[in-house]
């Protein structure tokens, strides 16, 4: 799984999974950038982390539903590392609130869907022309896309789901350039957004009528994105990974 020299961009990379997911590629080589909203602290962690173990790494804030911080994005990597990028991961997303359908507006509905597909196009869009033979973009799902989620997660259930089709219609389309589309679909992982979603009740009752009697760690799940991201994963395109002990099968 060794990415020595190459370029990876991890879009929400600053903390939880996109933490794990970021130290991940940079523990295996790749030249990380790890792009933050409103979590310049965290990313500063994220790439002091990287440059400690003798990792190459730096931090670009930016807002992901916007073409121009994309954009930004891409040129500041660009003039980092030079004229290419190899691995594209979609971490950014949220659940924003729990609300019914009698609860949401119009707003709200679309707002969800800009945070969490809007902005895996955008990345997807803008990156990928710099993308050559043998990289590949790993978009983050859920395991809300395939079973419709929890009380009051239509809307995010909903965007993971685009995602997932996204990712499929990505696969057939940049394929012929040799250039791998998949994505990962989590369950119930340890991070803040199961903090501040999630019921202590429910997650443990999740975790109970899980086969492996446990939530998942972010670890975990950033070893099967470096996995998908590398050449060891070389003729898989299009799939939507699940990662959740069991608690689902697709």
């Amino acid at each position: 799984m060794s990415m020595k020299g190459k370029v990876a961009i991890v879009a929400g990379g600053a903390r939880d999974i996109g933490r794990a997911i970021s130290l991940k590629l940079g523990a295996v080589g790749a030249k990380v950038v790890v792009n933050y909203h409103s979590s310049k602290a965290e990313a500063e962690t994220t790439v002091a982390a990287i440059l400690a173990v003798g990792g190459t790494a730096i931090a670009v804030g930016g807002d992901m539903t916007k073409q121009a911080d994309v954009e930004n994005l891409v040129s500041k990597t660009i003039a980092a590392y030079g004229d290419r990028i190899d691995v594209l991961v979609n971490v950014v997303g949220g659940m924003v609130a729990r609300k019914t359908l009698a609860e949401m507006d119009q707003g709200f509905f679309e707002s969800i869907m800009r945070l969490n597909v809007s902005s895996t196009f955008l990345t997807s869009k803008f990156v990928s022309p710099f993308m050559r033979e043998g990289s590949a973009i790993v978009n983050l799902a859920s395991l809300a896309g395939r079973d419709g989620g929890g009380p009051g997660a239509s809307a995010y259930a909903t965007s993971k789901g685009a995602v997932m089709s996204f990712t499929r219609a990505l696969a057939k389309e940049l394929g012929p350039r040799n250039i791998r589309v998949n994505c990962v679909c989590p369950g119930m992982i340890a991070t803040t957004f199961h903090d501040t979603f999630t019921k202590d009740v429910v997650r443990a009752n999740v975790a109970a009528s899980t086969p492996l009697r446990r939530e998942g760690q972010a670890q975990e799940v950033a070893d099967l994105v470096a996995y998908l991201a590398s050449p060891a994963a070389s003729f898989v395109t299009g799939a939507s990974v699940d990662i959740n002990g069991g608690l689902n099968f697709s």
